[in-house]
């Protein structure tokens, strides 16, 4: 009988190999990213309501909260042509402003995986909760700003693999 349990438990471990084996993340290529601030906050409690404003027709506000200390980063992003950042995800929102040229953004969170392209002068919001991957197929350089919100000491950047349901870049 002993053998016959060994021979399941041996094949449990070659069946479990299988079921979690690693997943690759996708490497940047045609990428730079540089660094070009770092700044640390207190807890923010920033409510800006038009309501107290004098132009009662006004319908804009803004908050933004944390309830630790964040750290805000400003990174200049470089995108050759045919460059791609590499299927990535952050640990808070970014706010990414293109500044030079097109580039078309992919949400691994998206069923369709739809691209959504942006010029210069254009901003989209990068939630941090997903993978995502901004391309520049536009035949020209492309350069993008990204304001993060990170809690702080959290890791900027975090690879990940290429979602099924995405093309193969």
């Amino acid at each position: 009988m002993r053998p016959i349990f060994v021979l399941a438990g041996g094949c449990d471990l070659v069946m479990t190999a299988f079921l979690v084996a690693p997943v690759h993340a996708t490497p940047a290529s045609g990428f730079t990213a540089v660094q070009q601030w770092k700044g640390v906050y207190p807890p923010l409690k920033v409510n800006t309501d038009n309501d107290r404003s004098s132009d009662k027709s006004s319908k804009w506000d803004f908050k933004l909260m944390s309830k630790d200390t964040s750290d805000v980063y400003v990174t200049r992003n470089s995108i050759a042509v045919n460059g791609q950042s590499g299927w990535h995800s952050h640990p808070g929102p970014s706010l990414i402003t293109v500044t030079v040229g097109t580039v078309t953004n992919y949400e691994g969170s998206d069923p369709a995986c739809a691209p959504t392209r942006y010029s210069a002068g254009q901003g989209f919001l990068d939630s941090g909760d997903h993978a995502h991957l901004i391309r520049n197929e536009s035949g020209a350089p492309a350069e993008t700003v990204a304001v993060q919100f990170l809690q702080a000491g959290a890791t900027r950047r975090v690879d990940e693999p290429k979602p099924t349901n995405c093309p193969n870049f």
